[in-house]
């Protein structure tokens, strides 16, 4: 069996490597070529932590993935990372296993920061130019990074944290960028500051509180894809002009939307699929004015489009059956 290893992984330019794929595989769902079953979610509460288990196939592909993701969000005071797991990418003429990649969570990070560059940079105003990016862990770095890669305008970054030194922190691991970066705790005048915002905690509370929010920002949250997660003030929800969602049952069920659609103050019908965006079939931010959110709870489809990208770059797909199980 063919296993390939953070090392070789983190090799590969897949943010920007990548990035036409992910895109194409939030399109494959609004197309009907997306097969997605429900997600597996385990819930280790009383270690801060949890799993996430995310399977699917794209109909044309040469592979199906099962992906294993866990948080443990008490790591970082370990010196460990938050983020873990592993992919297997199944053959889907054959049914046996290409390959193992022990991305140790490497991929989904990096998928998860395309996908959120992909999501805003639609959504943001035409003279979006500054970022405000809430939270300090691996996922702020990456969104930063990613966002740097794919945008088409220069830009500038805040980073928030709830200790100046955990933003300064994010600062130092971002050098090598040359991007003007500060750091911040107030949050308030950030999200006051800011054309476009960016979520990347596990909070369990609202940090951004609606009156902060100013016609004319795009929000995408990233941080609330399990049950009790919960970023952006209810109302902040509820009145928001444009709500794009990846995928509308999960973001319902346990994303940014879940608190607000529980309260009866929205539903799918106000939810636009950023596939239908991406493609041009609907529309996405409709004014200078416009609140727009979106809320990215992270879809299986992702996960296969870096695998496959990955392991086409590294010549593991052409010719390849996989073996037999």
């Amino acid at each position: 069996m063919i296993v390939v290893s953070r090392e070789q992984l983190a090799a590969l330019p897949l943010l920007t490597l990548a990035a036409p794929a992910v895109r194409d595989a939030y399109v494959a769902l609004t197309d009907g070529r997306a097969s997605l079953p429900p997600v597996g979610y385990l819930p280790l509460p009383g270690r801060n932590a949890d799993c996430h288990i995310k399977y699917g196939y794209i109909e044309g592909d040469p592979i199906f993935v099962v992906k294993i993701a866990s948080g443990f969000y008490d790591n970082p005071a370990k010196g460990l990372p938050s983020s873990n797991g592993m992919m297997v990418a199944v053959s889907a003429e054959t049914g046996g296993v290409v390959a193992v990649l022990d991305d140790k969570g490497l991929l989904t990070d990096l998928r998860t920061g395309i996908g959120g560059a992909i999501a805003t940079m639609p959504l943001w105003r035409k003279d979006a130019r500054k970022i405000g990016i809430v939270g300090t862990g691996t996922q702020a770095r990456v969104q930063i990074r990613a966002l740097a890669s794919l945008s088409d305008r220069p830009l500038r970054f805040t980073v928030w944290g709830r200790s100046l030194e955990r933003a300064n922190a994010v600062l130092a691991d971002l050098a090598d960028l040359d991007l003007p970066v500060a750091a911040t705790t107030d949050l308030e005048t950030l999200c006051r500051q800011s054309d476009a915002i960016v979520t990347t905690t596990p909070s369990k509370e609202p940090l951004i509180r609606s009156d902060w929010i100013a016609p004319g920002t795009h929000i995408t949250a990233m941080g609330a894809d399990a049950p009790g997660k919960q970023e952006l003030d209810t109302a902040l929800v509820a009145r928001a002009d444009r709500l794009v969602v990846d995928l509308a049952e999960q973001c319902l069920d346990h994303g940014e939307f879940s608190v607000a659609a529980r309260a009866g103050l929205i539903d799918e019908n106000r939810c636009i699929a950023l596939g239908a965006v991406l493609s041009g079939a609907t529309e996405g931010r409709r004014s200078d004015r416009d609140i727009t959110i979106a809320d990215l709870t992270g879809i299986a489809t992702q996960d296969i489009a870096i695998a496959r990208t990955a392991l086409d770059e590294l010549g593991l797909l052409h010719g390849t059956q996989g073996t037999t199980s």
